[in-house]
Formats: structure tokens, C-alpha cells, sequence
């Protein structure tokens, strides 16, 4: 167990989730032996936590080639590619399958808690790329394992480290102690408990992109179901409102993307939701009566809230790859190669070149960050992007770089950039070559109206 062996160990992939699971189909359709590390209890584990969600790409952009071809022989029938599943479904009908199709070459309750070269801290060079990858494990009944690896592809995304309400990227004053009004997580409103916890009263939801964006529509259908109770959005925006606030609209080639952020207009429009702009959130304080006020760094202080609802991203957990030599671009945390292709400082625009195996390299050879977590902080990520760097990874571990770098992958346009996704982001247009160039400053429009340039909202939250 804590030694190398004469036979060449696996290639470890850490997470059981839709990108893990395909870079374990992929790597044994190339012959090679994965071994894949959840630490969960069930294949998507993620997934299961936002299971009320609908996802806005269909069945047909939500399975890979090779886990459709282990899956095959088992009598799998995959669903109509047209139609669009629940997180629960994604996981139920698509990933446990896989996990169950893969066996033993799925190991769940193992948290991976480091990776280094075997007998090699990160300082050391002398023989460095001779050695195998020790992956420390820590298993759910409390025991503990080395294991050693040919190669490592971490595809443990970034569900875990959700970013805070703080305007600063860091936690604003009072938040922790306000947890237990704050959610970082849309909420499930089928849920009765959950229900009722919003239901009549005034919620602000903070971030701007497509997980707001449902936050919202969730929150106008319930006070439509409510009626005239006092339920009431108030949409929390680090800057102003622009054309393109609102995603690509009918113009989005996935069109439930493009419908998100007309339904989150349509909270606005119809009064379900106010929206305040520009502000950046310092500190989150009680009333007399126990409800939260916000606090902008401009000092604006917002109409009291009972909930809320912090939806503005999420961050890579490295720790556990502290003794590994990674290449990640300071301010994204993400692959330097692949930084400039999402990086919402330069565009905003949700549509990103395929990549594979040479934008996802790093100077320790043979360990990939692949699926969410190779966008670090960026925003937006597809499923079929996972797939596709799943594959050129695998055909690099083994060897085959010609497949490799092939692009295999079309990814559908957003319609238009200046979607910030989860990000606060500059607005961007698009460029005449098809990437995106840096716009000024956003015109602010009026919801409801058309544009027509306006000063932004300074007054308070949630007012009747």
C-alpha cells in the first residue's frame, strides 16, 4: 500500500462528477487503468446539491461519446436529446450509471487530501519526473491511504468553495455571523421547509449571472403563487445594468440559457424583483429586529431583508495541490494558457474556444486540472467543454498527441458578449473576428423600456 509497484499504476482522477467520470471512460478506451477518488457517496455528488435545478443544456450536450459507449452494453438507453434534465436527473439516469458501469474503478468516501511526486516536496528537482504522483487519501471511515499514480486529473470542481458576499472578495463584516440568514446556494422552493422561509418575505440576491438569474425567476413564481404577501426579490448588482446584462436572449444558441436571463427581466419588469446597481457589499449587520442590512462600500445603507441569497461564483480549492508545480494565472486561477480564453477582464462573452491538453498543462508533467476547476474564478463553464478536455487528455497520457490536439468540439455562441456570467465583470462587445474586444463603460437602460441611458439606482432595496 505505501510503496511503489513493479506494475504501472493508474491514472488517478479526482471527482466522480460529469467530467471525472468521462476522463475515466475516455482513459480506458485508450487502454489505461483509472482509478477515480469521490469523496462523496454517490457519482455527482455536486449535482445532487442543486438537484431542484434545471440545466439549460439538453440531454444530447450532457453526455460524452466514450461513457455512452461503456454504457452501451448495459442496456442504457439515453434519454431525448432535445429535452432538458433536473441536476437530479443528470445524476439518476446519466452518472450513477457510469459510476455503477465503471465498478471498482470508482472509489467513494475518498477524499484526496495532497498530491506530491513520490519522495519529491515541490522544491526538489533531482529526478523529479521519474517518480510517480502519491495521492493521499482520507477515507469516510476514518482510515487513510497512499496512492500512487502515472498521471493525476483533477476534475473535483469548485462547488465547495463558493465566493463570498463581500464586495472586496473577501467575506464582508458580519457575514459569518449572519450564516444563519445567507444561502449560497439556489434554493429549492419545492421544498416545504424551504418554501416557507422565503415565502412573504424580502430576499436579496446578490450576483449576475445564470444561477441568479434562476434564483429570481424561482422567487417571482412564488410570489405570483403567493399573491400580495410580501414576497419580494431584491437583486443585488455590482455594476450597472446594461443591454447585455441579460445574457443573449432568443439570440443564444442554447435558448434555455438565452431564457434564464429573460426570466430574470421579467422578475424586474413585472415588480417581483427591484435591482440595485453598483453596489459593492461591506458589511451585512442586524436590525433592532433581527433582519439583515446591507452595507455598501459607498456607505449606502439598503431596506432591511429577511434572507439572502449570495450567488457570485465560486473559487478552486489548491490546497491539497500545494506540493505540486502549477502554472496558474494570479488573478483567474487558472492555466495560463487557457486564462486569456476566459478571462472576464478581457470579455465577458460566454463563448470559449475549445481547449485541451496544452492550455491545461502545467510544469509538473502529467497533472491536469480539467472541468470547472480549470476556469479557477471565471464564470461560466459547459459541460462539453469538460468533455472535450477530458478527451485530449487522455489521448496525451496516452501518448497520442496528434488526437490530442485534434479539436473534436463545436460549442454553441451565447448570441452576443457582455454576459458577466457569475463574474463582476467588465462589459464587452463582439469583435468582428469573432472574440471579444473591451467596451466602455455600460449604458445603463431602463427594464421594461428601451434603452435610453440613465443615471444608476442609488436608493434602497425591496421598497413597496
Amino acid at each position: 500500500m505505501n510503496a511503489p509497484v513493479a506494475t504501472e499504476p493508474p491514472v488517478v482522477v479526482i471527482g466522480a462528477g460529469p467530467i471525472g467520470l468521462a476522463a475515466a471512460a475516455h482513459l480506458l478506451d485508450r487502454g489505461l487503468e483509472p482509478l477515480v477518488l469521490e469523496a462523496g457517496q454517490a457519482a455527482g455528488a455536486a449535482v445532487r446539491e442543486w438537484s431542484h435545478v434545471r440545466l439549460f443544456s439538453t440531454w444530447g450536450e450532457l453526455t460524452d461519446p466514450a461513457a455512452e459507449k461503456l454504457l452501451a452494453p448495459t442496456g442504457w438507453i439515453k434519454p431525448d436529446a432535445s429535452t432538458y434534465p433536473s441536476g437530479e436527473d443528470w445524476a439518476e439516469r446519466y452518472l450513477q450509471p457510469l459510476a455503477d458501469v465503471l465498478g471498482d474503478k470508482v472509489r467513494f468516501g475518498a477524499r484526496v487530501t495532497g498530491v506530491s511526486r513520490a519522495g519529491r516536496d515541490r522544491i526538489v528537482d533531482a529526478d523529479r519526473e521519474a517518480q510517480p504522483f502519491v495521492v493521499h487519501v482520507a477515507y469516510a471511515d476514518g482510515t487513510e491511504q497512499r496512492v500512487f499514480a502515472r498521471a493525476v486529473i483533477d476534475a473535483s470542481g469548485t462547488w465547495t468553495a463558493p465566493s463570498p458576499a463581500g464586495g472586496s472578495g473577501l467575506p464582508a463584516l458580519g457575514e459569518k455571523a449572519a450564516a444563519d440568514r445567507i444561502t449560497y446556494r439556489v434554493p429549492d422552493l419545492n421544498d416545504p421547509a424551504v418554501r416557507a422561509r422565503y415565502s412573504g418575505k424580502r430576499t436579496a440576491v446578490i450576483g449576475s449571472g445564470a444561477s441568479a438569474f434562476t434564483a429570481l425567476a424561482h422567487l417571482a413564481d412564488l410570489a405570483k403563487s403567493d399573491g400580495d404577501t410580501g414576497t419580494k426579490a431584491c437583486w443585488i448588482l455590482r455594476r450597472g445594468i446594461s443591454g447585455a446584462t441579460f445574457g443573449g436572449g432568443t439570440a443564444d444558441q442554447l435558448p434555455a440559457r438565452g431564457a434564464l436571463g429573460l426570466a430574470a427581466k421579467a422578475a424586474v419588469d413585472e415588480g417581483h424583483a427591484d435591482a440595485v446597481t453598483g453596489f459593492r457589499t461591506e458589511a451585512i449587520e442586524r436590525d433592532g429586529d433581527g433582519r439583515l442590512v446591507l452595507v455598501g462600500e459607498d456607505g449606502r445603507r439598503l431596506e432591511p431583508v429577511d434572507e439572502v441569497i449570495v450567488l457570485t461564483g465560486f473559487r478552486p480549492d489548491l490546497s491539497f495541490l500545494s506540493e505540486i508545480r502549477l502554472d496558474l494565472d494570479e488573478r483567474l486561477q487558472a492555466p495560463v494558457e487557457l486564462a486569456p480564453l476566459i478571462d472576464p477582464n478581457q470579455h465577458s462573452c460566454g463563448t470559449v474556444y475549445p481547449h485541451g491538453h496544452r492550455e491545461l498543462s502545467h510544469p509538473e508533467q502529467d497533472i491536469y486540472l480539467v472541468g470547472m476547476k480549470s476556469y479557477g474564478r471565471a464564470p461560466t463553464f459547459l459541460a462539453m467543454t469538460g468533455y472535450e478536455q477530458a478527451r485530449s487528455v487522455a489521448a496525451a497520457i496516452a501518448g497520442d498527441l496528434e488526437a490530442a490536439d485534434r479539436v473534436e468540439l463545436t460549442l454553441p455562441e451565447t448570441g452576443g458578449c457582455g454576459g458577466a456570467g457569475l463574474f463582476d465583470a467588465p462589459e464587452a462587445d463582439k469583435a468582428s473576428d469573432g472574440g471579444c474586444r473591451a467596451a466602455p463603460e455600460p449604458q445603463l437602460v431602463q427594464l421594461g423600456a428601451p434603452a435610453v441611458a440613465e443615471e444608476a439606482p442609488t436608493g434602497g432595496c425591496c421598497g413597496s
